[in-house]
């Protein structure tokens, strides 16, 4: 089964600082065996586009020079598709990169970050790496962030609170009139980073719009990833908007050169291709639907996801869930409130439902 994160066993031979030295290493979801479906790392199962693939190898003829350290090309693209300014984005490796830029910007050992729990794996990791304290503020029963108990969390002492809409893994979206709410009630000198990585599969028209709190809340971010819709996941590109002087601060907290010119193309071909990624998104999008109406049907309790992915409530029988899923050939994202399994090719359609009617005849939800 898929453990998310592992502790270290090995007692190293130079002195390392205590709290990575007792870190716990994240660990991304483990390959299908043959025959079998990954369904643990909410990756797209479409093969990248023609395009994409033409500016990669047209990208690999150039990699004896350095890139674009600012990658121009794409912050312009990036503002035009968003109707903001380029001095408003910042790019890096990944949106969890963008984060970690976030999080060095404003805070130090001392200083806390607040965010929802469970939520994504890699905001500990990101504390851990930076000093600052995590607050994790326990998900409500429906498995949304709790946003009354998260502003009550903040201190002094809080530099950022982290808002993740759709939340990874229990794919529920806050809405933007809470959000706003919750903007407008915490400090203005609070970083408020909201964390977008699965908006194109979101169809909740209530659902918050992060570009749309910038204009009025000059410490609000929104980060979104090209890993996920986009498809690029091997190649690792994300970006964050916001105010310009908070931007200005996220790229003088990066390294040079961090996006490589062959994912610099890559994103850039992406960017231009929407229209034909459109039609793999929605088709993602029935997919989810599809599996949830049956999950439902099977008597789940289920409440909808607006990821690329669905949550299994399993609690208490997570173990057993997961032992079942892998006999039928699915390799699923397992935390110890549940499963998180990824809407992915077609044909792990029948075999993921049937796992989950064997799973549910022995569960109570």
């Amino acid at each position: 089964m898929d453990d998310p994160r592992q502790q270290p066993s090995e007692t190293a031979p130079i002195k390392l600082r205590p709290e990575i030295a007792n870190a716990a290493v994240y660990q991304q979801g483990r390959p299908a065996p043959e025959g079998g479906f990954k369904l643990s790392s909410n990756e797209t199962p479409f093969p990248p586009l023609p395009s994409v693939v033409a500016a990669i190898e047209g990208a690999a003829e150039t990699i004896n020079r350095y890139p674009d350290s600012a990658a121009r090309g794409l912050v312009r693209r990036l503002a035009a598709m968003h109707h903001v300014d380029e001095s408003q984005v910042a790019v890096g490796p990944g949106s969890i990169a963008v984060l970690r830029q976030l999080v060095t910007a404003v805070a130090v050992s001392g200083d806390e970050v607040v965010y929802a729990w469970r939520s994504f794996e890699g905001y500990p990791s990101v504390m851990t790496l930076n000093g600052p304290t995590s607050v994790q503020v326990p998900l409500g029963a429906d498995g949304r962030h709790d946003l009354d108990a998260m502003l009550e969390a903040i201190t002094d002492r809080t530099r950022a609170v982290l808002l993740c809409s759709p939340n990874n893994p229990t794919g529920t979206v806050l809405t933007h009139d809470e959000v706003e709410r919750f903007v407008a009630s915490a400090p203005s000198d609070v970083l408020i980073v909201i964390d977008e990585a699965y908006l194109e599969f979101v169809r909740d028209e209530d659902a918050v719009d992060g570009l749309a709190l910038i204009a009025d809340h000059r410490n609000v971010v929104t980060l979104r990833t090209l890993s996920k819709a986009y498809g690029l996941a091997g190649l690792r590109a994300g970006y964050a908007i916001g105010d310009p002087a908070v931007i200005a601060a996220v790229r003088a907290s990066g390294l040079p050169f961090e996006l490589t010119t062959v994912t610099i193309e890559a994103a850039k071909a992406a960017l231009d291709a929407r229209d034909e990624l459109d039609e793999r998104i929605e088709t993602i999008v029935r997919r989810r639907n599809g599996i949830e109406a049956g999950l439902i049907d099977q008597g789940w309790h289920v409440t909808p996801s607006q990821g690329n992915f669905v949550w299994l409530p399993t609690g208490d029988d997570t173990l057993r869930a997961a032992e079942i899923l892998e006999r039928h050939g699915i390799i699923a994202r397992v935390f110890p409130e549940g499963i998180r399994v990824t809407v992915g090719e077609r044909e792990s359609v029948e075999p993921l439902l049937t796992a989950t009617a064997e799973i549910v005849r022995g569960l109570e939800v």
